[in-house]
Parts: structure tokens; sequence; C-alpha cells
């Protein structure tokens, strides 16, 4: 008998550490409020919450290339309670250009992707033309006239415009922002003509008209813009960028809780209420990836940009 209550025991223990959450949770974001990042971690912070009685503290903290937000995680307890909220490309792009005190690859345990977002080219509507073909005629007639917005110097948003200019010999010029949300702000005002964003930022200004869709980086069209032809259909499937979204911790962190948060985190955001949501706002679903298998997609990701960085002799700041 008391062998079976002390094997109940450690079973009962082994539970209690590995049930999520057991106290207040913090999502820590690398971004300003208001961006893809932001906008998710809040709609899901608020299913965690009402699921399991304990606050949900969304924080962002933009600045350093994603370093700030990083160590702040790196730094906490690794209860997986303090997480970061990001989108791969802080942890797959951002560090070949700027030098941030820790390894993506070794520090860093991503935990769960809870959505998908893809790359768009959107241009303020004072500008000529309305299609890819007719932006890269009007390049030509203006060489080094035209500039395009990014969300950060070296991601994906400023790796397109470099392979645009190169595929096509014109000479766009890229201006950096700190963030989607003051890069799109720019646009939409029409003090710089085209940007590369995520379609969860752009699509509000599109669906108002103030900013014009030409093309979207994915293998299919997406389904809030059936009409919008994807980048391989205009014929640069070079430009083919995904940018996931969701959950990562520190290394520190075990596995198993990692597995235990990844669960009840691609639960919630598979279910109805939360899905549609994620949708309506621009989302697309994620494949469900256990941590193993993110961690796979990350490398990947991370090897990829760092051969883009590369041949486009970006420096690092």
């Amino acid at each position: 008998m008391i062998a079976r209550l002390a094997a109940l025991a450690l079973l009962v223990g082994v539970c209690n550490a590995e049930a999520w959450p057991t106290k207040p949770v913090r999502f820590i974001v690398p971004a300003p409020a208001g961006g893809a990042m932001d906008v998710m971690a809040r709609v899901v912070g608020t299913q965690v919450s009402a699921r399991s009685g304990q606050p949900v503290i969304v924080d962002p903290r933009p600045g350093g290339g994603g370093a700030i937000a990083v160590q702040a995680v790196l730094r906490a307890d690794p209860d997986g309670h303090t997480l970061l909220f990001t989108g791969s490309s802080v942890l797959a792009e951002i560090p070949h250009v700027v030098s941030v005190p820790y390894n993506t690859l070794t520090d860093l345990r991503p935990v769960a992707s809870l959505g998908r977002t893809h790359l768009l080219l959107v241009q303020h509507p004072s500008l000529p033309g309305g299609s890819l073909k007719e932006l890269i005629a009007h390049a030509k007639r203006s060489p080094g006239k035209l500039s395009y917005a990014s969300y950060s110097a070296g991601t994906v948003a400023h790796y397109a415009g470099l392979m645009l200019n190169r595929r096509e010999g014109i000479d766009l010029q890229h201006i950096p922002y700190r963030g989607s949300p003051p890069a799109l702000a720019d646009v939409v005002a029409g003090q710089v003509p085209l940007m590369f964003d995520g379609i969860v930022t752009s699509l509000p200004y599109i669906r108002t008209g103030k900013l014009k869709a030409l093309g979207v980086s994915s293998p299919r069209r997406v389904t809030l813009l059936p009409e919008l032809p994807t980048f391989a259909e205009l014929g640069y499937p070079e430009i083919d960028f995904a940018n996931w979204i969701g959950v990562v911790a520190s290394a520190r962190v075990p596995p198993t809780l990692a597995g235990t948060i990844n669960r009840e985190l691609v639960a919630l955001a598979a279910a109805p209420g939360p899905r549609e949501r994620l949708r309506d706002l621009g989302f697309e679903p994620a494949d469900g990836e256990t941590p193993e298998a993110l961690a796979v997609l990350l490398r990947a990701d991370f090897e990829r940009n760092a051969r883009l960085v590369k041949a486009f002799d970006i420096r690092q700041e």
C-alpha cells in the first residue's frame, strides 16, 4: 500500500509539473503594439485566460532587432510562464544583420506555431498603374526614384525588393522602419509609395482602398484576397516567403513542458471561435507542428536567409 501511495504521489507530482498554466502568463512581443505578433498574442492570450482562469499579460518590447524581448525571456525562470510571442522573422532573419547576444538555434526552443502570414507587395493608390507589370515599367522609366518600405532591414520584406531589383534591373530604394505600423502609416500617407508587408497589417488598408495589393508570396492564392495573384503566377517563384507566428521559449524550458504548452495552444488556436477570428484578421491556420518539427523549420529558414544575406551583401549593423 505504501509503495502504491508513493507511486501515486509521484504520478500526481509529474502531472502537476507538466500542467500549464499554473500562474499568470506573460507573452513578450518583440514589436510595437498593433503589429501582427501583438494582434495574435492578444487573441490567443484571451483564450488562454478564459480556459485556465490565469491572467495573461501581453508585453510589447520592441527594439534591438528583437533582442530586448528575447533577452527578457532568456532571463526569466524557465517554467514556461514567460514566453516570446513572435514571428519567425525575428529569429530567422534579423540575427543575420543585427548583432544579437544569443544564438537562435541553441538558446531558444520553438514551442508552437499558431498561424502563418505571407508577404504582400502593396502600393499607394496615387502610384500609376495597378499591377506588378505596370509598376516595373514605371520603375524602369524612373530609375532610382521609387522607394519601398520594410518593417526592418535584413528581413524578407527587405530581401524581396532586392530580388525584384536584381531580376528586373530596376532600382527600388529601400527604406527600413522599426516595425510594420510606422512603415504602413507612411505608405498610407503617400510618403513612401511601396511596401512589402504581411497580410495581417496591410489587409485593413486594402479593404478600404487605401492600399493596392500587387502580389502575394504564397504557394496558392490566399482565401481573403482570392483575386490577388501569387508572385509565382506573376513569374517570380523565388519570392516565396511565409512567416509563422507563435510561441518560443528559452531552451532551458524542459521538452516535456514545451510539449504540454504546444498541445494547449494549438488546441486553443484550432477551436472554432479563435480560428475564425484569426482567419478574419488575415492569418492562415498553422499545421500544428510539434516543437521538434518547428525547430527543423526554423533551422531551414535561418540557413536560407543566411544565404540571401550573403548573396546580396547585406551588412551587419
